[in-house]
């Protein structure tokens, strides 16, 4: 690895996924933020997606852009609160190779500087699977502004120093997903 930062900008590959029981695509202000945010900064938009907030449709979904050596980043935005049926950190842990403690930790902290206290009851996590970075944001507007502007934006640039996401993900294994269809196909066939 060069100790000599790159001015040269790489772009990443993300996908947004929006889990919501109540929002479909003309309410969903915060992957329209994020999509524009994601576009704005340089990176290719490769999905966009909003799901009702169920386990196993999250790690279906989140599973193929895992296994999508075309996606590099995945950023989720719902589902980490604490009712019920808020289970975006639930979908998402068993997938990781490797969490990544101290998003969440820095996303809380300059949360609190906005909703004080209330930001105790956030669940906003990363972690990573496959060379896939995947961030887990609460479902406001204001919040995913708050981890865009504070966390992502930086350190999905590959020029941000001392380190940034981009020299991981970008060393993603070329894997064609024709490749698991075959195999799959041919399983379900016996």
């Amino acid at each position: 690895m060069s100790s000599v930062p790159s001015t040269e900008m790489k772009p990443l590959n993300v996908a947004l996924l929006t889990v919501s029981d109540t929002r479909g695509p003309e309410q969903d202000t915060s992957g329209q933020f994020l999509e524009d945010s994601v576009v704005e900064a340089g990176h290719n938009l490769v999905a966009r997606r909003i799901l009702p907030d169920d386990v196993y449709l999250v790690r279906a979904l989140l599973s193929g852009w895992i296994a999508d050596s075309q996606v590099h980043a995945v950023i989720i935005t719902g589902g980490t609160g604490l009712l019920e049926r808020d289970s975006t950190p639930e979908a998402v842990r068993p997938l990781l190779d490797k969490t990544i403690e101290g998003f969440g930790e820095e996303f809380r902290r300059l949360s609190a500087a906005e909703i004080g206290s209330s930001t105790v009851q956030s669940r906003a996590m990363a972690g990573m699977a496959n060379h896939t970075v995947i961030f887990c944001l609460p479902g406001s507007t204001g919040a995913c502004r708050t981890g865009w502007e504070g966390i992502l934006l930086s350190q999905l640039d590959s020029r941000h120093t001392p380190c940034n996401f981009s020299g991981l993900v970008l060393r993603k294994p070329e894997k064609p997903m024709q490749r698991l269809n075959e195999v799959i196909g041919q399983r379900a066939k016996r």
